[in-house]
């Protein structure tokens, strides 16, 4: 059975920090890609980065030079480190699993971030 657990999330000001934990189960891991997508309130879903196999990532328009997006796959986990917060982050994060057959997802981890 396939699970992702985030963790991290909370309360910040505006220009605070918070660092989100994505620990997997049931998955090869080293052979999945894995990102952190978000769906702020009444919105759509949206991508925020993602990160392949050999470490290569990808970021929104949005979040780029201030979220870094990295994986220990000893761990299993991938992380979410994200800088000079602003109210528009605030969103449910979840992580995704692709190992090129299925996604998977987390739960999700509620960010919350004030003016």
């Amino acid at each position: 059975q396939v699970q992702l657990v985030e963790s991290g999330g909370g309360s910040v000001q505006a220009g605070g920090s918070l660092r989100l934990s994505c620990v997997a189960s049931g998955i090869i891991f080293a052979m999945s890609r894995m990102g952190w997508y978000r769906q702020p309130p009444g919105k759509q879903r949206e991508v925020v980065a993602t990160i392949t196999t050999a470490g290569s990532t990808n970021y929104a328009d949005a979040v780029k030079g201030r979220f870094a997006i990295s994986r220990d796959n000893a761990k299993n986990t991938v992380y979410l480190q994200m800088n000079d917060l602003k109210p528009e982050d605030t969103a449910v994060y979840s992580c995704n699993a692709y190992n090129f057959i299925d996604n998977y997802w987390g739960q999700g981890t509620q960010v919350t971030v004030s003016s």
